[in-house]
């Protein structure tokens, strides 16, 4: 009789990751966004630096001068996730990239492809519009969106580190031009 070895269980988990969708988001998405946005600040501790109401937030993705795009994620037909992009020039190149300034899904979201699919949108976008690539920056301190982002591939970009100049010190600046 031949020898039959260890007897190994042939097994497997499914994972229902429910029914990702992304889209563009509307002038009757703003209150929508805006708690999103507002979680992704208390999720950074810097809640209390939330200045955007709804109409400045649908003057700016909206209005008559429109800077930004908005996107939302959706899982199994319910809003987790925004993004909020705008064109960014990269002079040495001659073309426009992708700013990717805020990208949120919801902690209960997290795992099930929202944040790769809004990812993925963004860079078929950036693609059909025929600009240079996607750029953003990630707060020093958010181990889990580095390995996010690395998992796409992305890498640090060529040394940049982002700075701001903001308040008082900007009202000073621009008094020098009086």
């Amino acid at each position: 009789m031949p020898r039959i070895g260890p007897r190994r269980a042939a097994w497997y988990i499914k994972v229902d990751m429910g029914i990702v969708a992304i889209r563009p988001a509307t002038p009757g998405d703003i209150a929508t966004v805006l708690s999103l946005l507002r979680e992704l600040a208390a999720h950074e501790g810097k809640l209390e630096s939330v200045r955007i109401d709804e109409g400045l937030l649908a003057e700016h993705a909206f209005g008559e001068r429109a800077c930004i795009e908005v996107l939302l994620g959706l899982l199994d037909g319910s809003v987790v996730s925004y993004a909020i992009f705008f064109p960014h020039f990269g002079s040495y190149g001659g073309r426009p990239w992708l700013y990717l300034e805020d990208l949120y899904v919801q902690l209960g979201a997290r795992g099930a492809g929202v944040g790769r699919r809004m990812m993925a949108y963004m860079a078929r976008l950036t693609m059909e519009r025929g600009w240079a690539g996607m750029a953003w920056s990630v707060l020093d301190w958010n181990e889990p969106a580095f390995a996010f982002y690395r998992g796409l591939g992305a890498t640090n970009a060529n040394g940049h580190v982002s700075m701001d100049l903001t308040g008082n010190a900007l009202a000073r600046l621009a008094e020098e031009t009086k």
